[in-house]
C-alpha cells in the first residue's frame, strides 16, 4: 500500500453530486468550510478517456485549492487508490430521495 494517502469527496454542487479524489482535505479557516488541494484525475498514458472525468478535469484545470461549503459534503473517504471522478445528476444518481441538500432552493413550477 502507498504512503501517500488519497481522499474521495463526495458534495452537491448546483444540482449534481459531484465525486472527486484529492491528496489533501482539511478544515477552512473560513468558518464552514472544507479545503480540497492537490486533485487527482486519470493518469495521460490511459487510451480510454472519460468523458465525465475529462469535463471535470476542465473545470478544476486552473484551480489551486477549492472551498467546499460543509453542509454540501456528502461524505469524505480515505482511499487506497484514485478512481474515476464523475458527476451525477440529483435525479438520476442513485434511488431517487437518497440524497437531499439542506437549504436547496425550490423547483420552478412552470
Amino acid at each position: 500500500m502507498s504512503s501517500e494517502r488519497i481522499y474521495r469527496i463526495s458534495f452537491i454542487n448546483q444540482d449534481k453530486i459531484y465525486e472527486i479524489f484529492a491528496k489533501q482535505v482539511y478544515e477552512s479557516d473560513l468558518y464552514g468550510f472544507v479545503v480540497v488541494e492537490e486533485l487527482v484525475f486519470g493518469t495521460q498514458s490511459e487510451l480510454v478517456i472519460d468523458p465525465g472525468e475529462e469535463r471535470l478535469k476542465n473545470e478544476f484545470d486552473a484551480v489551486k485549492r477549492s472551498f467546499i461549503p460543509i453542509h454540501a459534503v456528502i461524505r469524505i473517504d480515505e482511499v487506497e487508490r484514485p478512481g474515476i471522478s464523475k458527476i451525477h445528476s440529483l435525479e438520476t444518481g442513485g434511488t431517487p430521495g437518497n440524497v437531499s441538500p439542506f437549504a436547496r432552493p425550490a423547483k420552478k413550477k412552470d
